[in-house]
């Protein structure tokens, strides 16, 4: 007999297939999302990505050039956008909003009494697009003008103009009436917004990789950004550093500026050649040195190599807009300003509540749990002696070796051989009664998974875990808004505060967020 959580997994699919076939009437926001989760998951394309041995990486772009055809662009029509690209394995998300915050105090709209460079004219920026990956919460997080989100009509409408193109597109020309894939779909929707909205400067991070990814459909980028490289995503882009890199690398184009970050040696030198190959000028970005008189508004050490990157792109892409650009050798009020004003959820985030004080971090690779560690440990109160407690899940990844490496982490930085008195594992599930709320059901949909059900995950990263740490008290649950309760039931025995770590996946923090506005809003 199926589970209860499989089986209710496979009745939203079929409801939301049904959905899909009515979306051109219904035009509302749910059927937007309705309809999106219809589309093949990230988690499906990459799988055939897999088992073609990377070869379906191949005809990528060739097929996004089509879809944008079929949506009525070409990819010269992006360079109205004046795209700013980025890549990277560690902190391109919270590179791309410094990056944004940066460039919105150069809006003409931004606020005239605040403190400005002595420009004779402003650098000619209206409208900021910012598109990102994965989401948290919302969908529409990821398609951002001027840092927000796109409304709720907004989206509707130009998803569904996405659509319905791709439809007419498929009866004119007589060939099956098939849409691209969830991530595609998204990347053509934000180039259509942007283009619509009159955005003329937009930073696109890539989703995965770079040579063959969607976004990389841009031809004219003013300027190319590759944060910190690191293994990851090694079943799409290859086992070694160096594989990985090429990938990155791969969204170099010829005469547009490319900055980077200090990498390991073998990184590096295929950086370099990458360069040579597409004729781009490679600068290595060191920390700037007002750095560290600056409070970031992403607060922590790591964020510094990711604004120093941002600094620079932002810079190089003024220099391309205008004549009158900042000299940053000295930042400008405006890149002080953008540094310190930049908010990024669910990235070195800190949230406190009556008795507990969370401190959320996405982090999902070695390195980035590494540093995910260390920011906890920089942010706990000296006299912090309540209980320090985990919550934590990976679902896709080696679990138990991203969660010995935060143990050895957080057991050195805090001298502690017990670094947490309590250890949580849960699923990526939200709620106990419902599971998914849609917005965060196709990034999800590995849980169709049995590991789900066993809680198979959970059970091994609880038992590696007693193996570090036998001291510490451990427990399995299965949904993210059941490791809440717990942590608030622990909460309320303590008579000081209690500071709770959550990590291990972008998709739990999405998930944790979730329950936590959820119960704010009720």
């Amino acid at each position: 007999m199926q589970s209860f959580w499989r089986s209710s997994i496979v009745r939203r699919l079929k409801h939301l297939r049904h959905l899909s076939h009515r979306v051109r009437i219904e035009r509302n926001y749910d059927d937007a999302i309705a309809a999106l989760n219809t589309l093949q998951t990230n988690f499906a394309t990459n799988a055939l990505i897999r088992e073609s041995r990377r070869a379906a990486n191949e005809q990528a772009i060739p097929e996004m050039i089509e879809w944008l055809r079929r949506v009525g662009y070409q990819p010269s029509d992006l360079n109205r956008l004046n795209p700013i690209h980025v890549a990277g394995t560690k902190g391109k998300g919270s590179t791309c909003a410094f990056i944004s915050s940066i460039l919105s105090q150069y809006l003409s709209s931004a606020t005239s009494n605040l403190a400005r460079s002595p420009f004779p004219q402003r650098p000619p920026i209206s409208k900021i697009g910012l598109y990102t990956s994965p989401h948290l919460r919302s969908v529409r997080e990821r398609i951002q003008i001027n840092n927000a989100p796109l409304s709720e009509p907004l989206f509707t409408q130009y998803f569904f103009e996405v659509w319905d193109r791709l439809e007419t597109s498929a009866a004119r020309e007589g060939h099956a009436g098939g849409k691209p894939s969830y991530f595609r779909f998204l990347t053509l929707t934000a180039f259509h917004a942007y283009l619509r909205e009159g955005v003329d400067t937009a930073i696109i991070e890539v989703g995965i990789g770079g040579e063959h990814d969607s976004t990389n459909v841009i031809e004219r980028p003013t300027v190319v950004g590759i944060t910190s490289l690191a293994i990851d995503h090694q079943l799409t882009l290859g086992d070694t550093i160096e594989e990985i890199t090429w990938h990155k690398a791969g969204i170099m184009k010829p005469g547009s500026p490319a900055f980077t970050v200090p990498q390991l040696d073998r990184a590096m030198s295929v950086l370099k050649q990458r360069a040579k190959e597409r004729n781009a000028d490679l600068t290595i970005v060191g920390c700037h040195p007002e750095l560290k008189s600056i409070r970031l508004g992403l607060d922590a050490d790591y964020q510094k190599d990711n604004a120093s990157l941002a600094i620079a792109i932002a810079a190089a892409h003024l220099r391309k807009l205008s004549s009158n650009t900042p000299n940053t050798t000295h930042l400008p009020p405006e890149f002080k300003r953008g540094l310190q004003l930049v908010r990024w959820s669910g990235r070195c985030e800190i949230r406190r509540e009556d008795a507990i004080d969370w401190y959320i971090d996405g982090g999902h690779t070695l390195e980035s749990i590494e540093v995910a560690g260390t920011w906890f440990a920089s942010k706990l109160p000296n006299a912090h002696r309540g209980k320090r407690i985990l919550l934590f899940n990976q679902q896709t990844r080696d679990a138990s070796t991203l969660a010995t490496t935060l143990y050895k982490t957080l057991a050195s930085a805090l001298s502690d051989p017990t670094p947490f008195t309590h250890a949580i594992f849960c699923t990526n599930v939200t709620f106990t009664s419902h599971g998914y709320p849609p917005e965060l059901f196709s990034i999800n949909y590995i849980t169709e998974s049995p590991d789900i059900e066993t809680l198979s995950v959970q059970r091994r990263l609880a038992n590696t875990w007693k193996g570090l740490d036998p001291s510490a008290q451990i427990s399995v649950v299965r949904t993210i808004e059941d490791a809440v309760a717990l942590v608030r039931t622990i909460a309320t025995e303590e008579q000081e505060q209690v500071a709770c770590l959550v990590t291990g996946s972008v998709h739990l923090v999405g998930g944790f967020l979730e329950v936590l506005e959820t119960q704010t809003q009720d």
